[in-house]
């Protein structure tokens, strides 16, 4: 069983740039795909990103396409998310996501283990 761990979440202004690291720990980290959803306030948690067990494919809502890049480093154990051009509509907890195998996929039913969440707050 994976355990994750997010981290790098903050307060930036529109415009700025932050990066999201998420540590995995307790299983084969590169046996899992790996997501990133995220949560405002009063809505349901929506998907972002996720990438494959290697890295070499990755898919994006339309949301975020173009100013979010999901990468991750399987010898460190660690998934990040690189996100430019921040939005205030951007404001959000996001989680990383763990699933057994498979490609990445955009449904939150669709992966058993989750990390705890980093607030990412941009301000206009």
């Amino acid at each position: 069983q994976v355990q994750l761990v997010e981290s790098g979440g903050g307060l930036v202004q529109a415009g700025g740039s932050l990066r999201l690291s998420c540590a995995a720990s307790g299983g084969t980290f590169s046996r899992y795909a790996m997501a990133w959803f995220r949560q405002a306030p009063g809505k349901e948690r929506e998907f972002a990103a996720a990438i494959t067990t290697s890295g070499v494919s990755t898919n994006y809502a339309d949301s975020v396409k173009g100013r979010f890049t999901i990468s991750r480093d399987n010898g460190k154990n660690t998934m990040y998310l690189q996100m430019y051009n921040l939005k205030p509509e951007d404001t959000a907890v996001y989680y990383c996501a763990a699933k057994f195998w498979g490609l990445g996929s955009a449904k939150a039913n669709d992966y058993a283990y989750w990390g705890q969440g980093t607030q990412v707050t941009v301000s206009s």
